[in-house]
């Protein structure tokens, strides 16, 4: 449920009657800032965790820290949050050097990432990549799958080929545009607007997906995420709403089809990226919305 105000009041007004589900999957919180980190080395630490179709890996890394992938099933992200984090990405014989406060598209093959300067840096995978599945600690919980959630399809590979393609976060806002939203072949960032300060409680989005995930990702500030599950005629599948409060950084990882809504609480500056994967079809055919679809051709 959106205002009518919130740009996105304007998608799926008459969607197709979903099936009512036969089972849930309940929701993940990783609170980065109140676990370990599950590598760690003297260059860089990095936290992991999953959902059905996504890998979310964070990392404070210092100048020189390198990651490298051999034989990467799939397109993958980079998301540098700060303009002053810089990197230079390697892949399948092409160098770019990766400005800071941006997102960068990976392609498959081997590639190799170097941190210039110090900084947060956060890699987004599909869980294709089954060896970095083995290192997110919520793993286990993906064993069976989430019933609601159909099979993982990429989407079309890039009009002139797979290549690294970075593009700016410094993007204007425009009225009308939901957030700052980029896509590759398998996974879309949607950047929100930063906000000030806690958000109007009078002023929430309650809404549900019928067979997608949303990975709230908070780079900044804190909020609480409230979750709250259909009941269905098996009420032995019901499940208590949750108000979970998770301050920066952390991810929730919101299940369809779960209603859902997050508030900022901090008092300063709140940082929320959604993320997707694969790419959502109704953002994507918002014409505008998308802001690097030139280069990936939706199914």
């Amino acid at each position: 449920m959106y205002a009518a105000t919130d740009p996105r009041a304007a998608l799926n007004k008459e969607p197709a009657k979903a099936p009512t589900p036969t089972a849930f999957q309940g929701a993940e919180y990783a609170r980065f800032y109140d676990t370990p980190p599950g590598e760690r080395s003297a260059s860089a630490s990095t936290w992991y965790t999953r959902g059905q179709n996504m890998i979310v890996a964070y990392t404070r890394a210092k100048a020189g820290a390198v990651f490298e992938r051999s034989g990467q099933i799939d397109e993958y992200v980079l998301l540098i949050p700060s303009a002053a984090t810089t990197a230079r990405v390697e892949a399948n014989g092409e160098t770019k050097a990766v400005a800071g406060y941006s997102v960068t598209m990976i392609p498959p093959g081997s590639s190799r990432l170097t941190i210039e300067t110090d900084g947060e840096i956060v890699r987004l995978f599909t869980t294709r990549s089954a060896d970095l599945c083995a290192r997110a600690p919520n793993n286990a919980g993906y064993a069976n799958g989430d019933p609601n959630i159909p099979p993982f399809a990429a989407w079309p590979v890039p009009r002139d080929g797979f290549k690294i393609r970075s593009y700016s976060l410094d993007v204007p806002k425009q009225a009308g545009r939901f957030g700052r939203i980029f896509r590759c072949s398998t996974i879309m960032v949607n950047y929100i607007e930063p906000a000030q300060g806690p958000r109007d409680i009078k002023k929430l989005s309650p809404h549900h997906h019928d067979d997608f995930e949303q990975y709230s990702l908070a780079l900044a500030g804190s909020y609480t995420h409230h979750l709250r599950w259909p009941w269905t005629p098996d009420g032995t599948i019901w499940r208590e709403d949750e108000h979970a409060v998770c301050d920066a950084p952390s991810v929730a990882v919101i299940p369809p089809p779960a209603i859902h809504t997050s508030r900022c609480e901090a008092p300063g500056l709140n940082q929320l990226v959604d993320l997707f994967s694969p790419p959502r079809r109704d953002f994507s055919e918002k014409a505008g919305w998308v802001l690097n679809a030139a280069d990936y051709p939706m199914p």
